[in-house]
């Protein structure tokens, strides 16, 4: 038995996929995305779980790089934020109590104000249950949709992101935690005194304030983060409570676990202060046999055409004009983009991959580590990356919605509880509390 406890997120995305770019069109596959009854239902699944949090990651526009067009994302059920995550959190937080609720907002594209009041309606109207996953956003289609050309260079963006997370800070700390008073016998509706001004002003950000909502039972939003390159973990390390990583192997977990918590550190944080969650995917069975077949049944789902464009995303280039069975060793690209491959690859180009077997594996987790086998079997290995200086839990990405939370939960939770691994209730109300626990 141990003391420290696993954490578990969601990942969600409102739209036909998450990091599995074919589980959609599996027989048993809920496509109810556009009603508020499938939202309900896995949230309600996710905390009988007893997950520390759920939250939906965010694309503001549609990859429409691959052959010029956003065609192939559409018509093959590819990677798609198509809905408002804030919406839906409200929804979810209607049917549900403990667990918490995250939203990606883009702090490029929105006002600190605009933040502030709707993260901060929300996490009051949920009892404190919310966490702003803070994104400096990557596509230069979110940026035309938000009327610029491109995006400011990757080190502004995150020195633009601090000024906004300083004055939405600012804002929620507007309100003491008493300044309502709520006294019908006096009058008194709440205390002037205990509100105030913001008067934020950086290089690029200004904001009065006071915010007009008053503190949560948390009293502010939970920040996560998911920033991977030099700039973006120090960012992390500066506001994040909750990371987010994409790793493909344990080593690659390790190495991240360990840079991350020493620039935590280094920002005069404790390094529990900070929790990393790796993405990992599952494919439970009966056993590890029955596992293995599912996955093979899943992952033959992938169209390589749709791998291609979303490879193509992340790199920055058209793959369209490179044939699908060209080996990567064979490819000539640009330096930079050539780099990107190969860090989205790491290593499989030693493998001797063509370009479509590589753009199909990377469709089936966005090669984050997919695990197939028995409850004990996945238990097993979360545990060995939990006990392993490799996270502090995990991100848990979904194949086949909701089956693969539905499965989690009735069969791998309670095998992690017996071990003494994760909770068996929640030790508090707010998502903050969950996180410390």
């Amino acid at each position: 038995m141990t003391s420290r406890k696993m954490h578990l997120v969601a990942f969600l995305l409102a739209g036909p996929t998450a990091h599995h770019h074919g589980a959609w069109r599996h027989p048993e596959a809920d496509l109810g995305v556009f009603t508020p009854q499938w939202h309900e239902h896995i949230a309600r699944v996710l905390e009988q779980g007893k997950f520390d949090s759920l939250f939906f990651a965010d694309i503001l526009g549609l990859y429409d790089l691959f052959g010029g067009s956003f065609a192939t994302i559409l018509r093959c059920g590819g990677q798609m934020g198509l809905l408002d995550p804030i919406p839906l959190l409200s929804i979810m937080s209607r049917v549900t109590s403990h667990i918490g609720l995250g939203a990606t907002l883009s702090s490029t594209f929105y006002p600190p104000y605009h933040l502030a009041r709707t993260l901060g309606t929300l996490d009051l109207m949920s009892g404190g249950r919310v966490a702003w996953n803070v994104v400096a956003s990557h596509g230069h289609l979110e940026a035309q949709n938000f009327g610029l050309d491109e995006l400011p260079a990757r080190d502004t963006r995150y020195d633009y992101a601090d000024e906004v997370v300083e004055a939405v800070c600012r804002l929620w700390e507007s309100w003491d935690e008493d300044a309502l008073v709520l006294d019908k016998a006096r009058g008194v509706y709440a205390d002037p005194d205990k509100v105030h001004y913001a008067n934020y002003e950086g290089k690029w950000i200004r904001t009065r304030g006071p915010l007009t909502v008053p503190r949560s039972p948390q009293g502010r939003p939970v920040i996560m983060q998911a920033g991977s390159s030099s700039r973006g973990r120090d960012f992390a390390a500066r506001w994040g409570e909750l990371v987010f990583t994409l790793q493909h192997s344990k080593a690659d977990m390790q190495a991240f676990y360990r840079d991350l918590k020493a620039r935590v550190v280094a920002r005069g944080r404790a390094a529990e202060e900070c929790l990393i969650l790796p993405s990992i995917d599952v494919i439970v069975g009966e056993t590890d046999q029955i596992a293995r077949a599912r996955q093979a049944y899943v992952n033959d789902l992938v169209q390589t055409e749709v791998g291609m464009a979303q490879m193509s995303g992340h790199i920055g280039v058209d793959l369209s004009r490179f044939p699908p069975d060209q080996p990567l060793a064979d490819m000539v690209l640009e330096a930079g983009s050539r780099g990107s491959l190969d860090v989205i690859l790491q290593g499989t180009a030693a493998q001797g991959l063509t370009l479509g077997e590589a753009a199909r594996r990377f469709a089936t987790s966005e090669l984050c580590p997919q695990i197939a086998g028995s409850p004990e079997t996945i238990a097993d290995e979360l545990q060995d990356l939990f006990e392993s200086g490799a996270c502090d839990g995990f991100v848990l990405t979904p194949t086949l919605m909701p089956g693969m939370f539905e499965q989690f939960c009735r069969a791998v939770v309670p095998v992690l509880q017996a071990r003494g691994l994760f909770r068996r209730e929640y030790g508090g109300t707010t998502l903050r509390a969950h996180l410390r626990d």
